[in-house]
């Protein structure tokens, strides 16, 4: 990974590739979810969504493209590394970790709070359209979970990076296939040859340990990029190829083609399956391949610009993409728009797409607007806890809030995930006079 510059100041300047790499991630995300929300009309009236791999199968492939999870940890890691190896000797990861969950938790109150409000509202007036759209509008918090869990252990893969460098990454994915391998009951070399079939037959068991084993891979070759361990263009080939001969094993072997989805396609998130390394080693190979040209289109201060802007949104435009489905469904409803476009394959399926997506867009901008200003408006630099008790109480109180929001929807969810949430959020920040009744740590 090539290094930042320095700045004028003598300061080593921000790499603006690890930023771009994620606000792309983050847009083709957004994009995504949109473009799968499939409303569904009766009378003019939005009764239910479908959604686009259960009606389509052939969208199993274009999740190959939007599933951009893995490249978002592997970046978030390459950037954390040296941050983590400088605490590693003062201990100071552990409230490193806090000041991450306090900047989760702190928005995501917000967002919960928005979501019980408008289920009251909904409640009081016999609204429809929440209990539409009441799993959709929590189902991407799955997100914030994996990540918490997996930066927590960043130390111990920079540990392991540093006594096995990729073999450390080879051991996650020998583990990863063991799990896989338990699962399906493999005895022979005929059941090997048909694996995915077996794994997607046979309850996960064992297996669950994949969902940390499987999202820690990129985090360990984030590390090991940042530390030089594989670059260049060449590299990025050999990634791509890997990651073409590995998808067409696994799809022969009778892995589900999805990436994303579990009841709806097959089954390879819950847990992540082999399946799932396969798009994590092309997008890999991209972001090794389009560097050179990548960083000289960056150079270029307008597209420079976009991207800080971006990165500064990234975290209200996740968080609330989805609320602008419920007020876009009510506006085309309500103009008799066509965001009901039927199946694929049926005329202005894809003209409805996009004016659906469209909708969206012009729904998330006031929305994006006004939680931005919320934001700013409140102190923005809040110190995290540095005693052990208080993070560990607010570590658990956020796994709690976020888990039952993502579980049970937007009702009965969100009104337990906030409280839990909002408790977090006051655990994890630092009392007034800690500072002086604590060590410091950096």
């Amino acid at each position: 990974m090539a290094r930042a510059t320095a700045g004028e100041s003598g300061a080593p300047a921000r790499d603006p590739y690890p930023d771009a790499l994620r606000a792309c991630a983050l847009i083709i995300v957004v994009l995504g979810h949109w473009l799968a929300t499939l409303p569904r009309l009766f009378d003019g009236q939005l009764v239910d969504t479908d959604h686009l791999l259960a009606v389509w199968d052939a969208a199993g492939y274009f999740t190959w493209l939007v599933q951009v999870v893995p490249m978002f940890v592997f970046v978030s890691a390459a950037v954390s590394t040296d941050g983590v190896a400088k605490r590693l000797g003062n201990g100071g990861q552990v409230q490193w970790w806090a000041s991450r969950a306090l900047g989760l938790a702190r928005p995501t109150v917000t967002y919960l709070a928005v979501l019980v409000a408008l289920a009251a509202l909904s409640v009081l007036t016999g609204g429809r359209l929440l209990g539409v759209f009441n799993q959709s509008l929590t189902v991407h918090l799955w997100f914030l979970l994996m990540l918490l869990t997996v930066q927590a252990l960043l130390p111990w893969c920079l540990r392991l990076d540093q006594r096995f460098g990729l073999g450390a990454a080879a051991m996650l994915v020998a583990l990863a296939a063991a799990m896989d391998l338990l699962r399906a009951g493999v005895s022979s070399f005929d059941d090997l040859r048909r694996l995915g079939r077996l794994v997607s037959e046979h309850h996960a068991g064992i297996a669950w340990l994949n969902m940390l084993v499987v999202w820690l891979v990129p985090q360990q070759l984030g590390i090991a990029w940042k530390h030089g361990r594989f670059r260049g263009m060449a590299a990025g080939l050999a990634f791509l190829a890997l990651g073409t001969a590995w998808l067409l094993l696994a799809m022969a072997s009778g892995y589900p083609v999805a990436m994303v989805g579990v009841a709806l396609a097959g089954n390879n998130m819950l847990p992540p399956t082999l399946a799932l390394l396969g798009v994590m080693w092309l997008q890999v190979g991209a972001v090794l391949l389009f560097e050179p040209l990548a960083r000289r289109l960056l150079a270029r201060r307008p597209l420079a610009r976009v991207i800080a802007v971006l990165g500064a949104l990234g975290m209200p435009l996740y968080l609330w993409h989805k609320l602008a489905e419920l007020p876009a469904a009510w506006l085309g409803e309500k103009l008799g728009l066509p965001i009901d476009a039927g199946m694929p394959g049926e005329p202005g399926f894809w003209l409805g797409r996009a004016g659906w997506i469209a909708l969206c867009l012009l729904m998330v901008a006031p929305v994006i607007a006004a939680v931005v200003r919320f934001e700013l408006r409140r102190e923005r630099d809040v110190p995290a806890a540095e005693g052990l008790a208080p993070i560990l109480l607010g570590g658990v109180a956020l796994y709690a809030g976020l888990a039952s929001a993502l579980v049970w929807g937007v009702c009965p969810g969100a009104v337990a995930g906030l409280a839990a949430v909002a408790l977090a959020s006051w655990c994890l920040r630092r009392r007034p006079g800690a500072a002086l009744a604590s060590p410091r740590r950096d």
